[in-house]
């Protein structure tokens, strides 16, 4: 483990605990401030200068650790102002501003580097523990609007100088940069992550450009029609970022869509949950703070884990069921936790969300970080995802009477949506894991195939050398003085010249042994073999190999054949039956001649003529296959060389 990355990325957490838990407000996690809003007329000042911060940091991914460095120091102002009790003004929130984004691309940045250096566990930690500090952060606030909680500007200090400190290890082990943090280059891939992050960064744009006046024009709608519906105007803003979410995930590549939406869905899924947390333990400060952090921490351990995939589905599916009990035990009013005041209910429902955030994210973490994406997808496309799924959602919330409730805890009285949502992302995460196993699986195909088709090179080139200096110069040596021998000698010569035309083909052929996709009729490449004495019998249909399996065949028939007119006698007659079977290739060379005498081919292998045992047997079982050889004194000989079929064959 990189014990520097590792320290940087969980201290950096700090830094957006401390950015998720504001003075005097309910903050909703996951969402991020660079998503938020005050509405007033200089909105796009703020959200101008969080997204010129989150496209710079996505730029400059390799120097995370300065990127955490300038967000402890930019938080500083709002840390001394809360301090102080300065309002701090205009400049000390953009600052603000500016620090969030940053502090969360160095966070993840810290993740994908510890993935693709090899600590996946590490890395799964750092980006879960991201989203765990967010949750953690509200809750140090929890539903308390009008007073400050005890101690929150402490724990505000402490937690910004832990940032600050974590840090500087990472800074002195990664002065000129971090290799593994991203991609290497301006290549289209690297490119359309940082454009993909950059602009769900300033995604908010929608909810000041859809008015109630414009969506009205845009529709062709009544005008007024959206003032006495609010609840439309908000699905429509809703599903407007959510549109535009999803189509910047699907920019940034498949496994970015599908990484992003399994963290949206699970996001959504559990503000209801949460919402019910704080307010059950609106009052107990120490016992909320606990209940988060020791949630958090369980899953961050579960992500860390070899199966942090199974565990957070089994995670997120437990937290359905207690949504489905508690719904169900409370007669479809789960408020009534939060008017009894029942912390113990409270805290273990709040360290079962917590555990389950945390691990989900840290489960989809490492599937992102592999391909450079975990930082633009898990910083702001999925916090853009969570922002329009949760508007949308809430135009669903409809109370007995068919109309809209309008206080903060609506989300719970539908409790029973975020359980089933919750059941949506255990089973995106479970598909996740599935094609990441068969993409693992892929690539070790091609890594095998790869490997193979250099050893065979390197064989190949190997016995080369010795088949230029040697072999060929005997065959060449023959080709020229055999006529001088007579007519038997000319014989020998065109013998020699096809011998080495073979082998020279052999030799110098560029693909190895077995390469290729080409596919080959065993018919046809058997076809030349046919003479006076010897006859075929092949199906109808074409006989479909791989190229090389049908060149292996043939090699081996024709071996066979030339076996017959060496030893079966002159007037030997021989038959070759080609068979296409469901499950394989048979074929089979019979012949009429004076068979092979008992022991006759263990001799001739002791003497080093290895025809039978390579020719043909060596070339058969190279292909997975087998062969039989059948004789008798006086009956003949009967080759048969089975060749199955392999899937994808």
């Amino acid at each position: 483990m990189r014990l520097p990355t590792a320290v940087a990325g969980l201290s950096g957490c700090a830094l957006l605990a401390v950015a998720a838990s504001p003075g005097y407000q309910m903050y909703t996690p996951f969402l991020g401030p660079t998503l938020a809003s005050n509405g007033d007329p200089g909105w796009w000042k703020p959200l101008l200068v969080s997204t010129v911060a989150a496209l710079a940091g996505l730029c400059l991914l390799r120097f995370w650790p300065y990127l955490l460095l300038a967000a402890g120091l930019l938080s500083l102002p709002r840390l001394a102002a809360e301090l102080s009790s300065w309002p701090g003004g205009v400049s000390v929130s953009y600052l603000q501003r500016a620090a969030v984004p940053l502090a969360l691309i160095g966070v993840l940045a810290a993740a994908q580097s510890l993935v693709r250096g090899g600590d996946v566990g590490w890395g799964a930690a750092v980006g879960g523990t991201a989203a765990g500090a967010q949750l953690f952060g509200a809750f140090q606030v929890g539903a308390v609007w009008l007073t400050m909680p005890p101690g929150l500007k402490a724990s505000h200090a402490v937690l910004t100088v832990v940032g600050l400190a974590g840090a500087i290890p990472a800074l002195v082990a990664y002065r000129d940069g971090d290799p593994d943090a991203g991609l290497s280059g301006w290549g289209w891939q690297r490119s359309r992550y940082v454009l993909a992050g950059g602009l769900a960064a300033g995604v908010g744009v929608f909810a000041w450009l859809l008015t109630s006046g414009r969506t009205e024009r845009i529709l062709d709608l009544m005008p007024g029609s959206l003032y006495r519906h609010p609840r439309a105007l908000l699905a429509a803003i809703g599903l407007a970022i959510l549109v535009a979410a999803v189509i910047l995930a699907a920019a940034a590549g498949a496994w970015s869509l599908a990484g992003g939406l399994t963290a949206a869905v699970a996001q959504v899924a559990l503000v209801a949950p949460l919402l019910l947390a704080a307010f059950a333990l609106a009052m107990a400060h120490p016992t909320r703070w606990f209940a988060a952090l020791a949630g958090v921490a369980l899953g961050a351990v579960a992500a860390a884990l070899r199966w942090r995939i199974p565990i957070a589905a089994a995670l997120a599916v437990l937290a359905a069921a207690v949504c489905f009990i508690l719904y169900a035990g409370t007669s479809g009013d789960p408020e009534k936790l939060v008017t009894r005041r029942t912390e113990l209910v409270g805290a273990l429902l709040l360290i079962l969300i917590a555990a389950t955030a945390t691990a989900l994210i840290g489960a989809v973490t490492p599937v992102l970080a592999k391909r450079g994406a975990a930082p633009a997808v898990l910083g702001f496309v999925v916090a853009a995802m969570t922002l329009g799924g949760q508007q949308l959602l809430q135009v669903t919330y409809l109370d007995a009477a068919g109309g809209y409730a309008s206080d903060v805890l609506e989300p719970v009285r539908h409790i029973t949506s975020s359980a089933t949502l919750m059941l949506v992302a255990a089973a995106g995460l479970g598909g996740l894991a599935l094609a990441e196993l068969f993409a693992a699986r892929r690539a070790e195909r091609r890594m095998t195939e790869l490997v193979r088709r250099e050893a065979a090179e390197a064989e190949r080139n190997r016995l080369a050398r010795p088949i230029h200096d040697g072999v060929l110069q005997v065959l060449a040596l023959m080709q020229r003085h055999g006529p001088e021998l007579g007519e038997r000698g000319t014989e020998l010569a065109e013998l020699a010249g096809d011998q080495e035309a073979a082998l020279r083909t052999l030799i110098s052929s560029e693909a190895a042994p077995g390469g290729g996709r080409d596919r080959a009729d065993l018919r046809t490449a058997l076809a030349d073999l046919a003479s006076p004495t010897v006859h075929f019998a092949v199906p109808a249909n074409a006989v479909d190999l791989p190229a090389h399996a049908a060149q292996e065949v043939r090699a081996a028939v024709a071996a066979a054949l030339d076996n017959v007119a060496r030893h079966a006698g002159p007037t030997a007659q021989a038959w070759v039956l080609v068979e296409d079977e469901p499950d394989g290739v048979r074929v089979t060379v019979r012949d009429d001649g004076l068979g092979i005498p008992e022991g006759r081919l263990a001799e001739a292998a002791e003497a080093g003529r290895l025809g039978v045992a390579q020719s043909m047997r060596g070339r058969i079982a190279d292909l997975g296959g087998a062969t039989t050889v059948t004789s008798r004194p006086g009956e003949g000989t009967e080759v048969e060389f089975w060749l199955p079929r392999r899937p994808g064959s």
